[in-house]
């Protein structure tokens, strides 16, 4: 596991100075060094320059911001030879029109372009995101790992676009959108008024990178489990989270569950409490299909177990499941996206917080 040069440069200083007849004193520091970079190399790990996947992102925020008021005709009629695809999902999902009725697309795109409000968003927008090069890569590392490990997925094409505050994510067929001008910062001063609190932190353009990649993931994998029971619902958003901690190794893992570190040291400090009280609430096992939400979709905290915890524990109990399952047992990543029995995974997991 640890690298050549490492292992070299240990036994060589070994070596040298036992010749020399002196006491080697840093010989356990280097082996501690060794050891500790090996272990925590990540037997999934991968060289992200060989086969690798270049992600273009098409800038429909940009094509669309920039098109000429006073001529809306041809610019429209160039978003529609450029954006095939996507021009109709914008239209049916944002402007919620047809996008076979042109006029009417027309219309509503030229009046957000003059809406007095919206164009300052929309300049803020173009600031953040003027250039998105560190973006693509960060995407472009995560889905050469997709493709390392399954190669026969179609990736998708990835748009960014402005939705006037109406819509974070789109999934199509063959593409995973983002509106740019919902990630201007926790403290833009148009979201204080439109947003709950609780969202306002992961409104940010570094969350960008892992919510292309987490949307791309759940669009791929579909829940195979069942989604009856709470423990088979916290099992299949765990094991997305498991990839995505894989195919994202220099991401914090606050970030990659949209915590604050402050939220992240909470769930760390009571691990135990949180699963005891799954436990003993009867909750794991159970079909409720409300207690089930108030464990997995976004809220200010988790109800059933605290007001002081953060939102979605069931997602970060599942991803620690997943977690002790791969590391206590010798399965691929595409064994375990292929297992239908959440229950076999809990019991094989050995999890003990």
């Amino acid at each position: 596991m640890q690298s050549d040069f490492a292992l070299y440069a240990f036994f060589n200083y070994k070596n040298n100075h036992l010749r020399m007849g002196t006491t080697n004193k840093l010989i356990p520091i280097l082996l501690v060094f060794v050891l500790f970079t090996a272990c925590n190399k990540s037997r999934f790990e991968i060289n992200t320059s060989e086969n690798r996947v270049e992600v273009k992102i098409q800038r429909f925020d940009k094509d669309l911001m920039a098109l000429d008021t006073t001529n809306l005709h041809a610019g429209i009629q160039k978003l529609y030879a450029g954006y095939k695809e996507f021009l109709p999902a914008f239209s049916s999902n944002i402007l919620v029109v047809p996008a076979t009725d042109t006029a009417e697309v027309a219309r509503l795109i030229g009046n957000f372009l003059k809406d007095t409000t919206f164009s300052k968003v929309n300049r803020k927008t173009i600031e953040t995101f003027n250039n998105v090069s560190d973006i693509e890569k960060k995407v472009s590392d995560a889905f050469t790992y997709i493709h390392h490990y399954f190669p026969g997925i179609k990736l998708p094409e990835i748009y960014f676009y402005v939705s006037g505050f109406n819509r974070p994510v789109m999934l199509g067929e063959n593409f995973v959108a983002l509106g740019t001008d919902m990630y201007l910062g926790a403290d833009y001063p148009a979201y204080q008024s439109t947003t709950y609190h609780y969202l306002l932190y992961n409104m940010r353009r570094e969350l960008v990178p892992v919510d292309l990649v987490s949307a791309t993931l759940f669009r791929m994998f579909k829940n195979n489990l069942g989604d009856e029971r709470l423990v088979d619902n916290m099992i299949y958003r765990g094991r997305v989270m498991y990839l995505l901690s894989v195919f994202m190794p220099d991401e914090k893992i606050e970030n990659l569950m949209g915590y604050s570190p402050e939220q992240m040291k909470w769930c760390g400090k009571f691990e135990k409490q949180i699963w005891t009280a799954i436990i003993d609430q009867k909750d794991l096992f159970s079909s409720d299909q409300q207690l089930i939400r108030k464990y997995l979709n976004e809220a200010p905290f988790t109800a059933p177990i605290s007001q002081e915890s953060p939102g979605r524990l069931g997602t970060w109990i599942g991803y620690r499941i997943v977690k002790s399952y791969m590391d206590n047992n010798d399965i691929s990543i595409t064994g375990l996206m292929d297992k239908t029995n959440s229950q076999e995974i809990l019991e094989n997991s050995m999890y003990r917080p």
